[in-house]
């Protein structure tokens, strides 16, 4: 996971330390860098603003006769990289919120957003299998009432975790759907609602004002966005676009697993200022992570 980019911050590291620590010395090393975290998928003002905190932090940094050069290098790639993760995002506790909606005899309702082929149906699944380990009631809605096959698939996965879907036929208002599965879930005690949508394309206006109606008629606690980590720059584009259109509260993060460059991570917190709450890193059910900035950053710079 996240080869390339382990390996760019690598040679960066031991490029530096071997260089005198001044602004003159610093720039052509990190230009080279720069260009190393675009090609891993780092969106362009996200790999400026890595480039130009280091530079600033390194610049005529006294360097101590039995000190580590490589360590003070590493300590602030480590503390750069972090803030760009922790940019104005308010961590997310989600079996928290919950909780305080189950007190309070009420459902904790999800909607979740993102184009066809994110894996955003089967992400659905995991998180409800997540919430079901920790003893939360579920139940899903079908409110993709246009692609052909994803009532099906979403009950498929409802028969396999043995929880209820509400799903209404081909063609019908998304937002009644919606609407059907929150009177469910008050009328039988269910503690959350997942609410799968239509796979839109960001640039389709006529879609995100139906996925925006949706989100009025239902009042969502919390609106998800899964992204492709897999198709690099298009999933920093896609989050800037559903962010700017309905206003989205976090993101998941799909096929991690296979993701060998790993800039999308960086890129989509940096862009949205919105935490990831998750990271899908298999087909399993279970193959689901609670995504933590701090072991992330750890484990691109081992």
């Amino acid at each position: 996971m996240f080869e390339k980019l382990k390996s760019g911050l690598k040679g960066l590291v031991t490029k530096v330390t071997t260089s005198e620590l001044k602004a003159e010395n610093l720039r052509p090393v990190l230009s080279d860098f720069k260009i190393s975290l675009v090609e891993n998928d780092v969106a362009f003002p996200v790999a400026d603003r890595i480039c130009d905190e280091l530079e600033k932090r390194l610049d005529k940094v006294q360097v101590k006769r039995f000190e580590d050069r490589k360590k003070i290098v590493e300590k602030n790639l480590r503390e750069v990289l972090l803030e760009i993760m922790l940019t104005n995002n308010d961590k997310i506790d989600l079996l928290k919120a919950v909780e305080e909606k189950r007190r309070k005899n009420e459902p904790y309702v999800i909607v979740f957003v993102g184009i066809n082929g994110t894996g955003k149906t089967t992400t659905i699944a995991k998180v409800a299998r997540f919430l079901n380990k920790k003893g939360y009631s579920t139940v899903l809605a079908c409110s993709d009432t246009y692609r052909a096959g994803s009532i099906e698939q979403l009950e498929e996965h409802s028969k396999r975790l043995g929880v209820k879907m509400i799903k209404h036929t081909y063609g019908a208002d998304p937002a009644a759907v919606a609407y059907d599965a929150i009177t469910h879930a008050k009328a039988h005690g269910i503690n959350a609602v997942l609410i799968d949508t239509a796979g839109r394309m960001q640039t389709n206006r006529n879609l995100m004002d139906e996925l925006a109606k949706v989100k009025r008629v239902v009042n969502p606690d919390l609106t998800i966005l899964t992204l492709d980590s897999l198709i690099g720059n298009d999933a920093v584009m896609q989050a800037e676009e559903f962010h700017k259109s309905i206003n989205i509260d976090a993101t998941i993060l799909t096929k991690v697993d296979a993701d060998v460059k790993g800039g999308s991570a960086l890129s989509v917190t940096y862009v949205t200022k919105k935490p990831i709450l998750f990271i899908g890193t298999g087909q399993k059910y279970d193959d689901l992570e609670e995504f933590d900035p701090e072991k992330f950053v750890q484990m691109i710079l081992k």
